[in-house]
């Protein structure tokens, strides 16, 4: 049946998050799902457009589920799965209602440990669709509503009760497509922009209004530009690398800081222990044109003996930045991954201090909101390191928005900020970035 296999990879990719594998990324849940459906790219494209529409309304769709059930929301994975990748299709996706129930109802008949439930899967999801109105109705709060309570209570604890809404909102927006164009913004961003049929930002983004296949697009070939979320663009910004310079990206795949460093320049190591994510930077690379010394290596082993003029430290992190674009880290991440990350974030800070050279600079970014990731640990990280001040940013250096910010001089992005949460296509990842200078 045409988009049968697209359906049961969506589902049983959202089956494996929903069950003990919670710490797996959705786009690995989708690749281990697809293995053996022969997906065609159209199938690929709707089985990744079904999970992410499940989860960037998970709240939303499990509370309109468990209104329509009579025994609450179901314990069986498999069939949660089914009933919220159908849910998701006929409420926010451009698809027949009739192939959403029918190829549900499919699917549960297919599995043994299913088969019985098929009725129920074709009535309740037959009864979302006659009360799609009053169920849309009913998505009014996405703080309270369409995000776990764990993180609904750090964000007000740490950003107030309306900043905290305005998050909550701008994830159900989901995010824009921003390119960072491969030559001086200044000189060819305009064209470019044209070109693609977007917009320059202020940060030096563009932002792009279409939702065309990228590799198509303009440029794409030739290397022009590369996709980023202008936020994510910024930590580079604030490094500010010189041609000639050695540079250290540390953790560095998919790439797009490497690229933005290469571009200005400088002589970049980019630094991964995942050697299949170098295999994505270096062809990354390739289409852009541009060159990095490429290291697969724990960035805690590296050598110190010859220092670099400049250090990009984009540590791992817990992600809750970026839920707009993938909307699964809300749900499958916890408050345990916070501490431990944390631990490691900060020997990451040590060993990245000591391949400053003396007067280099050293950026430390995350894409997260939690403040364990960001301030708490530049204030840890300062408390240690005398021989380290922070560069306090001016609001030049984020393209006059003073509200990107925060209160210590560092880069504070939220999701919420650039129309995030007020209309669709604005909003940023939420990053941290402090840029700091090791004195002589």
């Amino acid at each position: 049946m045409p988009g049968l296999a697209a359906r049961r990879a969506a589902a049983t990719a959202v089956a494996t998050l929903l069950g003990p594998a919670r710490g797996l990324a959705l786009e690995d849940a989708l690749a281990q799902s697809g293995r053996g459906l022969n997906l065609e790219p159209g199938d690929a494209a709707l089985a990744r457009a079904i999970a992410t529409a499940s989860f960037r309304r998970l709240g939303f769709l499990t509370a309109a589920l468990a209104e329509r059930l009579r025994d609450g929301l179901p314990q069986k994975t498999d069939l949660l799965a089914l009933l919220v990748t159908g849910s998701a299709q006929i409420l926010d996706l451009a698809v027949a209602d009739h192939a959403a129930v029918d190829l549900a109802v499919r699917l549960a008949k297919a599995d043994p440990q299913l088969t019985h439930l098929a009725p129920l899967v074709n009535a309740v999801l037959r009864r979302v669709v006659r009360e799609r109105d009053a169920i849309r109705a009913g998505e009014d709060d996405p703080l309270a509503r369409n995000t776990p309570d764990w993180l609904a209570r750090r964000w007000v604890a740490a950003y107030g009760e309306e900043a905290a809404r305005a998050i909550a909102a701008a994830h159900v927006e989901g995010a824009a497509l921003d390119v960072t164009v491969r030559d001086d913004p200044d000189s060819s961003a305009e064209s470019w922009a044209e070109k693609l049929g977007g917009r320059r930002l202020a940060l030096g983004s563009l932002r792009l209004e279409g939702r065309e296949a990228v590799a198509g697009l303009p440029g794409y070939d030739e290397g022009a530009w590369w996709v980023q979320d202008a936020a994510a663009a910024l930590p580079v910004r604030l490094l500010a690398p010189q041609p000639g310079e050695r540079v250290a990206d540390l953790c560095a795949a998919p790439g797009g800081k490497t690229a933005q460093v290469a571009a200005a320049g400088a002589h970049v190591t980019a630094v991964d222990r995942s050697a299949v994510r170098l295999e994505r930077l270096q062809r990354n690379l390739e289409r852009l044109k541009l060159s990095a010394e490429v290291v697969t290596s724990d960035a805690l082993d590296l050598p110190e003996d010859k220092p670099f003029d400049a250090v990009l430290l984009d540590a791992p992190c817990s992600a809750t930045g970026t839920i707009r674009r993938h909307p699964d880290v809300a749900w499958t991440k916890s408050e345990a991954d916070i501490v431990r990350l944390a631990g490691l974030q900060r020997r990451l800070l040590d060993k990245a201090a000591r391949l400053t050279a003396p007067g280099g600079r050293l950026v430390y970014c995350t894409c997260s909101l939690e403040p364990e990731e960001g301030p708490a640990q530049i204030a840890d990280f300062l408390a240690r390191h005398d021989g380290f001040e922070r560069v306090p940013l001016d609001v030049d250096r984020v393209g006059g928005h003073a509200e990107l910010i925060d209160g210590n001089g560092d880069l504070r992005t939220l999701p919420s900020h650039l129309g995030g949460g007020s209309s669709r296509g604005g909003g940023l990842d939420g990053f941290f970035a402090s840029l700091l200078r090791r004195r002589v």
